[in-house]
């Protein structure tokens, strides 16, 4: 069992570094705004199956072996990189048809949310440190990493929460055409300075 002083510190890194503004909240809130919580939820689920994912495997150690090859971090980057152009390039795409048919087959699935983190090397980064900081050695090691990862999970639905809805709260008001193509355009936009600032750090 972990104890309470762990636990404690575990909440002191996980839920800023969750909750603060990235690449991944971003994508989470402009999708809360195009599609509101319901629709997100998709999305949202691929997400946090994919932060599942990756804490069951930094967990057992793939961490350790791949953190003497800076080069993984790289591809990470750029495929991150080009998935934020995929992903602005669909909000920017003129919808054929009727406006509901254009979003709907505009909307996010759970693949583009598993995507959308497996391509993200600062949960990559944040993940591996959280397990190379909270795992004890001389306990028993499956135990604790179930117990950490479903922290993670509960920490990432709790604090990702209110980026979708506050996206949904700001901007599913504006539901005519000309805002709904706006809207196209400025989460477009938002995208592509994500992909600049990723590009940049």
């Amino acid at each position: 069992m972990i104890a309470l002083k762990i636990w404690i510190l575990f909440l002191g890194y996980a839920v800023p570094m969750v909750v603060s503004p990235g690449p991944g909240n971003t994508v989470l809130a402009t999708a809360g705004g195009r599609f509101g919580v319901t629709g997100t939820l998709p999305f949202w689920f691929g997400f946090e199956m994919a932060n599942l994912v990756l804490s069951g495997v930094y967990g057992a150690g793939l961490g350790k072996v791949l953190q003497g090859h800076s080069q993984i971090e790289i591809v990470l980057k750029w495929a991150g990189i080009a998935y934020l152009l995929y992903l602005a390039w669909g909000f920017f795409r003129p919808a054929s048809g009727s406006e509901k048919d254009g979003e709907r087959r505009s909307r996010l699935r759970v693949k583009d949310g598993f995507l959308a983190v497996m391509l993200n090397p600062k949960i990559h980064s944040m993940i591996l440190v959280m397990f190379s900081q909270f795992l004890d050695p001389a306990k028993s090691l499956p135990t604790q990493i179930v117990q950490l990862s479903a922290a993670f999970l509960i920490v990432c639905v709790v604090c990702h929460f209110p980026w979708i809805y506050g996206g949904q709260l700001i901007l599913r008001r504006f539901r005519s055409a000309r805002a709904m193509r706006v809207q196209g355009w400025v989460f477009g936009t938002s995208m592509i300075l994500v992909a600049g600032y990723v590009a940049l750090t």
